[in-house]
C-alpha cells in the first residue's frame, strides 16, 4: 500500500504566500515522478506542477513564476511553494505519486488539500 499525506493548506489573502507539502510513504519501489493537480468547483482537474526523479519540472502555464515545486528524494516528499496568489487559484490541490514497475505506470493520489485564497 502507498500513502500520500498532504499538508499545508488553508485561507490566505490575495497577493499571500502557501507551502504544501505531500509525504510518500509505504511499498514505494521506484518513483517516476511526484506532483501537484487542482480541482475547483465545477472545473476539471488540472496539472499545477511535478517533477520527475531526475529533477525535471513543468509548470502550469497559469502559475510559472508564481509556484516552485521542489522534491527531497530522501524523504520521498513533494512541496509546492505558491507565492502571488490569486483568487483563480482557489481549489482542492491534490498530490499525485507515480510510481514505475518497469512495465507500467501506477498512479496514486492523495485525499487534497483545500487552499482558498479571498479577502
Amino acid at each position: 500500500q502507498v500513502q500520500l499525506v498532504e499538508s499545508g493548506g488553508g485561507l490566505v489573502q490575495p497577493g499571500g504566500s502557501l507551502r504544501l507539502s505531500c509525504a510518500a510513504s509505504g511499498s514505494i519501489s521506484s518513483i517516476s515522478a511526484m506532483g501537484w493537480y487542482r480541482q475547483a468547483p465545477g472545473k476539471q482537474r488540472e496539472l499545477v506542477a511535478s517533477i520527475t526523479s531526475g529533477g525535471r519540472m513543468n509548470y502550469a502555464d497559469s502559475v510559472k513564476g508564481r509556484f516552485t515545486i521542489s522534491g527531497d528524494n530522501a524523504k520521498n516528499t513533494v512541496y509546492l511553494q505558491m507565492h502571488s496568489l490569486k483568487a483563480e487559484d482557489t481549489a482542492v490541490y491534490l498530490c499525485n505519486l507515480v510510481l514505475s514497475t518497469g512495465i507500467r505506470y501506477i498512479n496514486y493520489w492523495g485525499q487534497g488539500t483545500q487552499v482558498t485564497v479571498s479577502s
